[in-house]
């Protein structure tokens, strides 16, 4: 409603100016002119996404102003109030913009390993598994590759010439593949549109298996397990890490608003830049 009536004094105030351009839609006496498009799309954009985006701005407009309308002819509105509650969103509007331009301005995004474990133990309660996870390789094949029978001796090796020689495999041939035995990844993630999604007990497969070959008509499936993780355990902090690290940047920004804020206020109180009147 706020955006509404922002663009209806905008007609009124291109109407007194005498520059409106030509109109672009219309719900009963509002105009939308073409002067109010202006500024909508940026210049690096295709003609079609400008297009699209003038579109999308068109439609919002009318939705809105057959509200307001709607609106109108239901209730009756305290103008003072709209007015009061207008200038209330725009000055807390003015105030955000310059509290996100002063977080992204002095905002540190460095994260220590010691910061993030510290959050991780104590907050460890927070860090439930709520899926079973993996760490190990996962490789998916055609059945037409060539020389499949040799993948499950590099999957198994701990030689680097096997790891490396596996990889260039991979690249070659696998229409899917994770080699990176240190990342941790949620199984059902993993096994999804393979013959491995239909394992009827998933954590006793965990229990009991560490290596798994199956097929289907079209592909070969490679699962090795190097390490589990069963849901309602606690997560371990490699695969929450990058959470973590969020979580505290997203704290360094509250706390970077709530302190430009407060010294703006001890500034202005020193300096004696306002009154309150009894």
């Amino acid at each position: 409603m706020v955006s509404g009536c922002d663009l209806i004094k905008m007609k009124e105030d291109s109407q007194e100016s005498g520059s409106t351009g030509d109109p672009v839609a219309r719900v009963g006496e509002q105009y939308l002119y073409s002067d109010d498009l202006e500024g909508i799309a940026s210049s690096g954009m295709s003609k079609e996404d400008s297009t699209e985006r003038a579109q999308r701005f068109v439609n919002n407009w009318i939705r809105k102003q057959l509200l307001i309308q709607e609106a109108a002819t239901k209730i009756e509105f305290d103008e003072a109030e709209i007015e009061r509650k207008m200038l209330d969103y725009r000055y807390s509007l003015m105030g955000y913009e310059y509290q996100s331009y002063y977080v992204n301005q002095n905002l540190d995004t460095e994260v220590t390993d010691e910061e993030i474990e510290k959050y991780y133990q104590e907050n460890i309660d927070n860090f439930i598994l709520k899926q079973n996870i993996i760490r190990g390789k996962f490789i998916k094949l055609p059945k037409g590759a060539p020389k499949t029978k040799k993948v499950k001796s590099l999957l198994l090796s701990s030689r680097e010439e096997d790891k490396e020689e596996l990889n260039s495999y991979s690249l070659s041939y696998a229409t899917q593949y994770q080699l990176d035995d240190s990342v941790w990844m949620v199984f059902d993630e993993v096994i999804k549109n393979s013959p491995l999604a239909e394992i009827p007990n998933k954590v006793q497969f965990l229990k009991n298996q560490n290596y798994i070959e199956q097929s289907d008509d079209q592909y070969l499936y490679f699962l090795k397990i190097e390490e589990y993780r069963i849901s309602d355990n606690v997560s371990p902090l490699e695969f929450v890490k990058e959470g973590i690290k969020n979580i505290i940047i997203n704290k360094r920004k509250v706390e970077l608003a709530r302190q430009l804020e407060e010294d703006v206020y001890e500034r202005a109180t020193k300096n004696q830049e306002f009154e309150i009147y009894n």
